[in-house]
């Protein structure tokens, strides 16, 4: 039997100023659509013998998946804001109408969404630039056993925060890898301060 994730209301802050007219119930709603997914999905593969979605995807998988359902969800509940329709485009939510045809290679305005396991939200980047960064913090149970009691993925934090280029550390990498940059202390701090939602 698959259990649905629960959004504890409880958890957020309400005290929080957003930009772009964001609202708490943008990010409840957007919630609550990737858990009514992965439970949708669990289930019927649970029906068929086979394992949850949150068993069988790689975790950077699982985390590109959950950043594009948010940016769609969140998009989708905006007053302001619409998915970045060039692919690949920076940043994933854009301001309406702000750019032609609500598509931008690099743009200024708007949101980022990342999704992570990590803790605290120290996520890794594709650059360091100046943006509104929104990471969605998520844990996964892929150890209870047996695997049919094992708890649904869970958001457990939610930051929202205007960073700068010098608030990010750019890691070293191998001749095949790709070049990073992760915020340093400092920058974590400030994300850190800009919680929307915490367990």
């Amino acid at each position: 039997m698959t259990v649905k994730a629960k959004v504890h209301e409880s958890a957020f802050n309400q005290d929080i100023k957003l930009p772009y007219d964001l609202r708490i119930s943008d990010f409840r709603s957007a919630m609550e659509d990737v858990y009514d997914f992965f439970h949708d999905v669990n289930k019927l593969l649970s029906e068929r013998g086979l394992q949850r979605l949150d068993d069988m995807m790689r975790p950077a998988a699982m985390s590109g998946t959950i950043s594009d359902m948010i940016t769609a969800s969140l998009a989708k509940f905006s007053r302001a804001l619409v998915e970045n329709k060039h692919f690949n485009g920076h940043p994933d939510l854009i301001k309406r109408g702000r750019y032609v045809n609500d598509a931008i290679a690099s743009g200024v305005e708007g949101i980022e969404i990342k999704s992570t396991r990590k803790k605290g939200g120290a996520v890794d980047t594709h650059g360091a630039r100046e943006q509104w960064m929104c990471v969605f913090v998520y844990t996964v149970d892929n150890s209870s056993e047996p695997a049919s009691k094992r708890n649904p993925m869970q958001f457990t934090e939610v930051y929202l925060a205007y960073v700068i280029e010098a608030d990010f550390r750019k890691n070293s990498r191998s001749t095949l890898g790709t070049r990073t940059a992760t915020l340093h202390k400092e920058g974590v701090k400030k994300l850190r301060q800009h919680w929307i939602y915490k367990l």
